[in-house]
């Protein structure tokens, strides 16, 4: 149905596709898998008409396709679901859905159009009130939102870019259910991801990028996770990490009823308390957006509480500045990780931000301990280029994030607030981070929106909704299903 042919893309000098060819066929869900930069959004937007490729050709259905913007891509009957959707919150799911096809004299037959939103529903299960506000509905629900928009533009071929980066395990079961739904309906399925388990549940065949190439289109019957895995990477996959002795019994960081407000004025923790362990690892699973950005912000020194306390060993550190937390063994990896950075500077000057008092004597920095120690780090977790000298911005994103990483846990601090730590990290990155996150020397607040990584490390897991803790597991006792549930905020057990 679907043939790229030789298609390259550049940006300044970074080639995004670089040769990309392969084939999707009629009535199949393909899955297009490889790490973040592999050039996978790329691709697909040039599909649905984002950018527009240097060179190549696509061909639907045998014909070369000239697509210059998303109308003529929804023309040839493709849709894009992307990650970040593109809702009008104060609009119902009828407006949305119908906004942009409402026709040359803008006359809505709203009646016509609830009745057939309603039967796409009931065809495909997605359940969804067309006369709700998007501002009321859950992410899963703004989800099928936008489904149901593809759907009702009449598209035959549609991509789904990291379908499932937000949602709740009950809400990823219901969209693989629809997408079989879809598929059996005669539609075709361009199905974006990293993650190796959803590839195995879902997709027909494969296809993996790697450095912006497609080097191989299986179908999925014929690999294995671990076959896959090595080629992703481009190697063979490293050991699982292994875990260190069991956490000690004191308490490492206590929150005690913390009220924060947010960034829009909205209350954003609601009397939330925690405790954390000395050599722990606690994770706190929850769906983006219920408070873990204003958690960490008041934790790092970032934002202040309106009340509530937070004790560092059993000090009162609630209302310290960064610098003091830092020099009290404090250690925070971004959420974002150009907060984390200053990209005019080289790697190796911010392989020490922050830790300049260390690298100095008498106010003057000690420029040949900082190039050791650089030396020593770049080689250590494996950054590239391994020029100390290059410029930050020059540097890939998984490679920043290494350098933000590496820092982080440089003096080997007491607690470690990982938030999103191996966010845009290959394979073998991210165990090498996992493993150095389970050497039991330091307690590990752990933040992620990747239930995998939180079930791996994690020696409990605390639930926030709506800027509570609701629930919380021991290792041994946790389920999907009912980590699921409590991220959803059912089933509240609500610690107090």
């Amino acid at each position: 149905m679907i043939e790229f042919r030789n298609i390259c893309k550049r940006f300044g000098s970074t080639p995004a596709n670089d040769g990309v060819s392969f084939s999707i066929k009629d009535g199949e869900i393909h899955a297009v898998v490889g790490e973040n930069g592999a050039g996978k959004t790329t691709l697909m937007s040039i599909l649905y008409g984002l950018c527009r490729q240097d060179s190549g050709a696509i061909l639907i259905d045998g014909r070369e396709a000239r697509i210059h913007s998303p109308r003529d891509a929804i023309a040839m009957g493709i849709g894009m679901v992307q990650q970040h959707f593109a809702l009008v919150k104060r609009f119902t799911v009828a407006e949305n859905i119908i906004l942009g096809q409402e026709g040359v004299r803008f006359c809505i037959n709203r009646r016509r159009a609830n009745e057939r939103i309603a039967g796409l529903s009931r065809s495909f299960g997605l359940s969804v009130s067309p006369e709700a506000r998007i501002e009321d509905l859950s992410v899963g629900e703004q989800q099928r939102v936008e489904l149901l928009k593809v759907l009702y533009r009449g598209a035959d071929m549609i991509i789904l870019d990291e379908p499932t980066a937000v949602l709740t395990p009950q809400e990823i079961e219901a969209l693989y259910a629809t997408m079989e739904r879809m598929r059996e309906s005669g539609k075709t399925i361009i199905f974006i991801t990293h993650k190796l388990r959803e590839v195995f549940r879902v997709a027909d065949t494969i296809t993996v990028m790697r450095n912006g190439r497609s080097v191989a289109t299986v179908a999925a019957e014929d690999l294995t996770p671990q076959r896959l895995g090595e080629l992703i990477i481009g190697r063979e996959l490293p050991a699982s990490a292994e875990r260190g002795c069991e956490p000690g019994c004191g308490d490492a960081l206590v929150l005690e009823n913390l009220v924060v407000s947010g960034h829009r004025g909205d209350r954003a923790l609601r009397g939330l308390s925690l405790s954390l362990r000395e050599n722990e690892v606690l994770g706190i699973a929850g769906v983006e957006g219920n408070g873990q950005r204003e958690l960490v912000e008041v934790l790092c020194g970032l934002r202040k509480p309106e009340s509530g306390t937070v004790l560092l060993f059993g000090r009162d550190v609630t209302r310290e500045p960064p610098w003091l937390l830092r020099s009290e063994g404090m250690a925070h990896i971004p959420e974002e990780r150009r907060n984390g950075m200053v990209t005019e500077f080289t790697v190796c000057e911010n392989l020490v931000l922050g830790y300049q008092t260390d690298f100095s004597r008498a106010g003057v920095l000690r420029l040949n301990s900082i190039r050791e120690r650089a030396l020593e780090l770049v080689k250590e977790y494996d950054i590239r280029p391994e020029d100390i000298n290059a410029g930050m911005g020059d540097l890939s994103g998984g490679n920043q994030q290494k350098v933000v990483v590496a820092r982080e846990l440089m003096k080997d601090p007491r607690i470690l607030i990982a938030n999103q730590p191996t966010r845009g990290l290959d394979i073998g990155a991210t165990a090498f981070v996992h493993q150095k996150l389970l050497e039991r020397k330091r307690s590990v607040l752990l933040i992620s929106s990747d239930l995998d990584e939180i079930l791996e490390l994690s020696d409990r897991i605390a639930v926030i909704f709506e800027g509570r803790i609701v629930r919380e597991f021991r290792r041994d006792e946790v389920t999907l299903e009912a980590l699921g549930l409590a991220m959803m905020g059912g089933d509240d057990h609500a610690v107090e």
